[in-house]
């Protein structure tokens, strides 16, 4: 299971599931924390009827060397988590990728 927050949430998120571990409510081998990473997401409406959104996204993120670590998506988001060093790439290879200087 993988899921993310706020890195100033990070160390209660990581108590909360701790403490879940040790009554019993959960079950799990290991916790990994990581909070080197950030969320990049492309957000829209059209996206429902859009083929290919995510093929562009990744291909732009993969252009530029950005490795994706985790992928989530919903019917109008896309987002990825990613070394948080890669950041303003990332975001400046998404904003020409779908050509958002000309919105």
């Amino acid at each position: 299971m993988t899921f993310s927050c706020p890195t100033n949430q990070v160390l209660r998120a990581q108590k909360a599931i701790e403490e879940a571990r040790a009554s019993g409510a959960i079950a799990y081998e290991q916790l990994v924390v990581d909070t080197d990473v950030a969320k990049v997401s492309v957000v829209g409406i059209g996206m429902r009827s859009h083929a290919g959104v995510a093929a562009k996204m990744f291909k732009a993120l993969a252009t530029d060397n950005v490795n994706i670590k985790v992928i989530a998506t919903s019917e109008i988001k896309i987002s990825v988590l990613i070394d948080r060093r890669y950041m303003e790439l990332a975001v400046q290879s998404l904003h020409d990728a779908f050509d958002l200087d000309k919105v």
